[in-house]
């Protein structure tokens, strides 16, 4: 861990810098908020005097930022794209000068981050901002989505900080959270496949969740966190299957209250992976970004009159 003193000259160096990165025939900037790196996409044909939806990709623990903006596993880029929308991949917590084998203090979990209590949703809120005063984003229409730990982390987004985020989406990773009052419903889609070796389906840590078992924790299951948010949504009547397709079924709790919902997406097999990703052995049954980014759409508020008006932002 860098010293008070380093940590400050590495804040005061890297502190409202831009570095263009090339991914895929993609353009990345690299920003630094309270000393970690966050990268950012602004969809093709980006306009300046348009407000844009904004979400956080959060990566899995023991990864880091360029991980979670890899579109051969991810799909984020293209999807911002298509969707009309700016992306951020903000690094977890490490240890390591590069913020590699980062972690998010998701409450239960994990490694560094949770041991070192630090404030995540405060990071996070703090991200949101730095993009907020560089992008036209509209306020209406920020949301979280994010891979095993950083699914746990979008969980605790929507217990600590439904203030700010719309909606958020969890693949791989289950409600982490010690205690969890959102400060109103909040619409929550939560991905899982049943043969997870990681985050087990019926709860607990499996045989491949951490070399080190105490970084971890017993997870909750996927039917407890959906139980959970049901409740906190105040969700009245059984869900209604919204897709059926091979090796994998989507299934909704829509009439909840203050219009939230709560959404299940489960494939049979994928493990612990996210589905569609073009890398690895995930399930193909659906594309996860796909299916968030269409969840996201479904919840979005539409703009504020104040921040449709065109400004002049200097990009």
């Amino acid at each position: 861990m860098l010293a008070t003193q380093q940590l400050a000259a590495v804040r005061t160096a890297q502190a409202q810098t831009r570095v263009p990165l090339a991914q895929a025939g993609a353009k990345l900037e690299e920003l630094y908020v309270h000393g970690r790196k966050v990268l950012v996409h602004v969809p093709s044909g980006y306009d300046s005097t348009r407000v844009l939806p904004l979400v956080l990709g959060l990566h899995g623990g023991g990864g880091h930022a360029e991980l979670m903006a890899d579109d051969n596993r991810y799909g984020w880029l293209r999807q911002a794209d298509q969707g009309g929308f700016i992306v951020a991949f903000p690094n977890g917590a490490s240890r390591l000068p590069g913020g590699r084998l980062a972690t998010w203090n998701a409450g239960g979990c994990c490694g560094y981050a949770r041991d070192q209590n630090l404030d995540d949703v405060a990071f996070l809120r703090a991200v949101v901002a730095e993009l907020r005063g560089r992008y036209r984003i509209d306020s209406a229409r920020v949301f979280a989505a994010g891979m095993s730990n950083g699914g746990m982390m979008a969980h605790r987004l929507a217990c600590d900080a439904a203030d700010l985020f719309r909606a958020v989406a969890s693949v791989a990773g289950t409600d982490a959270s010690a205690g969890c009052q959102p400060s109103r419903p909040i619409p929550v889609l939560h991905i899982h496949a049943r043969d997870d070796d990681h985050v087990l389906y019926a709860g607990g840590a499996g045989p491949a969740a951490f070399r080190d078992r105490r970084s971890v924790m017993e997870f909750v299951s996927v039917p407890d966190t959906i139980a959970r948010w049901v409740q906190r949504d105040q969700c009245q009547n059984r869900p209604v299957r919204v897709l059926e397709v091979a090796g994998g079924w989507c299934e909704a709790y829509r009439d909840c209250s203050a219009g939230s919902s709560v959404e299940l997406c489960v494939t049979q097999t994928g493990g612990h992976s996210w589905p569609g990703s073009r890398a690895g052995q995930g399930s193909q049954a659906f594309d996860a970004t796909e299916l968030i980014w269409r969840f996201f759409s479904a919840q979005s508020a539409p703009p504020s009159a104040a921040e449709t008006r065109p400004v002049n932002t200097g990009r």
